[in-house]
């Protein structure tokens, strides 16, 4: 027999222990630290695209949806086509919603109408075959789900009046308390109480992504919530659970949640300051190869950065650098051994590095070493460049 909902007394219930300070005072940290690091805008979208990806997959996939890559880079699309399973679509669906939210102004309200159109977003195209897209659940129409199974609260005139009490809540009893606690309890509430037939996990999280925008987790700083909770689904539903288990104290819940809210800010500090060192290493690069002067130089100069180029994108072996510098060497005499020593003098340099590719002695990996800008220096730098080495001078031949 499925658990009944039961409408709490108080919205935001939890006990403020050591524990959950030191969590609370973590994610506040993480995410002071993520909104206050410089940006550069050109691959500051770019990682939005990535955590957007990363989003819509999580909360996607916690219902269950099953997709490659592939489909949900088609999914991901602005005009998605040949969205041919339920699961792609749900997928172009949470799309609309998470974009339509990312441009919404920071001091836009959280209300009824807010809430009802990122559902309308959440499943038009995906489920509306059968649940009516902002539209409360109406007499009779009843739904359980979970494990252990949960029954949602009763449709008709009780979620109507559930929902408006939350509603109201949003601008009373949540305004006192702590952003982070707000949103996750307004997760935690919306999924309990399921006022919709369809769509009302992803509603909770598009919510909860909503009220974080409000601390500056917006744009380029949007953390990917639902992918931390797909990659820990049990622990997750768990949490859940726990919470409806005790009364609603939501503090099991704050617990898993503030973690998230760390982790997920860490990893995308992670990937800015990559981004960073990337953008200091170009400025060093070009910096320093353009005072090369003679011709020889010059051209060397040239097909180095192409290969410096190269590895900034990502690591690449020999045979990789081989295939993509084909243009740079193909007027040369041997491309093969001047791709080589044009590899050597980078690796003199300090510049990159490589490892062994499996047990073939004879294959490499190349990659960038980010750090490199922060040791050299200029006078060292034409220092080496007098001491290049032969082509086959290298521990990498």
């Amino acid at each position: 027999m499925a658990i009944q909902y039961i409408k709490p007394d108080k919205w935001i219930v939890y006990t403020l222990n050591e524990e959950l300070f030191r969590h609370l005072t973590d994610a506040k940290a993480a995410v002071l630290s993520l909104v206050n690091m410089p940006l550069q805008r050109s691959w500051a979208e770019h990682m939005q695209a990535i955590q957007l990806k990363r989003e819509v997959a999580g909360t996607s996939r916690i219902e269950g949806a099953d997709f490659t890559e592939r489909e949900l880079d088609e999914a991901m699309k602005e005009s998605p086509e040949k969205l041919v399973t339920r699961s792609q679509k749900q997928a172009a669906a949470a799309v609309k919603a998470y974009r339509w939210i990312a441009s919404l102004d920071s001091e836009k309200q959280l209300g009824k109408n807010v809430i009802f159109e990122i559902h309308r977003l959440v499943v038009t195209d995906a489920d509306d075959d059968h649940c009516s897209p902002g539209q409360l659940r109406k007499q009779g129409q009843n739904v359980t789900f979970g494990t252990p199974r949960h029954r949602g609260v009763e449709g008709g005139d009780e979620c109507e009046r559930v929902f408006n009490d939350i509603c109201q809540a949003l601008h009373s009893e949540f305004s006192q308390y702590d952003p982070l606690i707000q949103a996750l309890a307004l997760h935690y509430h919306f999924a309990a109480m399921h006022p919709f037939l369809d769509g009302n996990g992803r509603t909770a999280r598009a919510l909860e992504a909503f009220m974080l925008q409000k601390v500056g987790l917006r744009d380029v700083l949007f953390i990917a919530m639902s992918n931390y909770y797909y990659d820990e689904k049990n622990a997750y539903l768990n949490a859940l659970a726990k919470v409806r288990a005790q009364n609603n104290d939501l503090t099991p819940f704050l617990l898993f949640g503030l973690k998230g809210i760390k982790l997920q800010c860490g990893r995308l500090l992670s990937e800015i300051k990559v981004n960073v060192s990337k953008s200091l290493y170009r400025n060093v690069m070009y910096d320093l190869f353009k005072r090369l002067r003679t011709p020889r130089k010059r051209a060397i100069k040239f097909r180095q950065i192409t290969i410096l180029k190269l590895l900034l994108e990502k690591d690449r072996t020999y045979e990789e650098l081989l295939i993509s510098t084909q243009n740079e060497y193909k007027s040369l005499k041997n491309p093969v051994k001047a791709l080589t020593r044009d590899i050597n003098y980078l690796l003199q340099l300090g510049a990159i590095s490589y490892t062994k590719v499996g047990t073939d002695v004879n294959k490499w990996n190349f990659f960038i070493r980010l750090e490199w800008p922060t040791e050299i220096t200029e006078q060292e730098f034409y220092k080496r460049m007098k001491t290049m080495p032969k082509s086959k001078t290298s521990g990498f031949l």
